[in-house]
């Protein structure tokens, strides 16, 4: 048998093997998105695909879910758009009745006259932000 006659064989084999396994990958994520966008129940905090934060209010429909964006502000989703949940974060618990310690301020630096040795930074009305010369 020839070694170039198993070359290309097994270079088509090696191409193919990383295809195969990230289609697998991709499939699996669309899988778990699909599961978590099915189990959102009333209550679940969300974030959805364009960036924004809501509270489920209403999940009983089968395309659609209602997130509360703002108190009183509901809005109608496609769960598609819905990209995942949102654990919030416990607030802190201090173990024992003592107060929490507190930094003293820091002493006030005295002030000194600026030099003028350059163009103002003063602020003024310009379109652009530049400063008064």
């Amino acid at each position: 048998m020839d070694l170039t006659s198993l070359l290309f064989p097994l270079l088509i084999l090696l191409l193919f093997i990383p295809i195969f396994l990230s289609g697998r990958r991709q499939r699996r994520q669309v899988q778990e998105m699909q599961n978590l966008q099915n189990a959102l129940q009333v209550g679940d905090v969300v974030l959805t695909t364009s960036g924004l934060r809501g509270t489920v209010v209403d999940a009983s429909y089968e395309e659609t879910v209602d997130l509360e964006i703002a108190d009183g502000v509901v809005t109608t989703w496609v769960r598609a758009a819905i990209k995942n949940k949102v654990t919030e974060p416990t607030e802190p618990t201090i173990a024992n009745d003592e107060p929490a310690a507190v930094e003293p301020a820091p002493e006030p630096v005295e002030a000194t006259e600026p030099t003028p040795s350059g163009p103002s930074l003063q602020k003024d009305d310009s379109t652009n932000g530049t400063g008064r010369a």
